[in-house]
């Protein structure tokens, strides 16, 4: 068992060690940020299967000719 002289240096080496993680805090934070951003993922792309049938049509793209309406008696 260390004495509390060491455990007290050890305390300040770890504090001064720029590099200690708590590494449970970090496996916890990242398996909630990847569960997260997988949902997210799924709706995202959920949501652009199913678009909403009331969505206002795309304007007609300007490269293609202009349809000209043609009269009912002449075709």
């Amino acid at each position: 068992m260390a004495t509390p002289t060491e455990a007290a240096m050890g305390e300040a080496a770890r504090a001064k060690d720029p590099f200690n993680y708590d590494y449970e805090t970090l496996r916890l934070v990242g398996l909630v940020l990847a569960i997260a951003m997988f949902v997210l993922g799924v709706l995202i792309a959920l949501s652009k299967k199913f678009k909403c049938k009331k969505a206002e049509p795309s304007p007609p793209d300007p490269r293609q000719p202009a349809k000209t309406p043609t009269p009912a008696a002449t075709a």
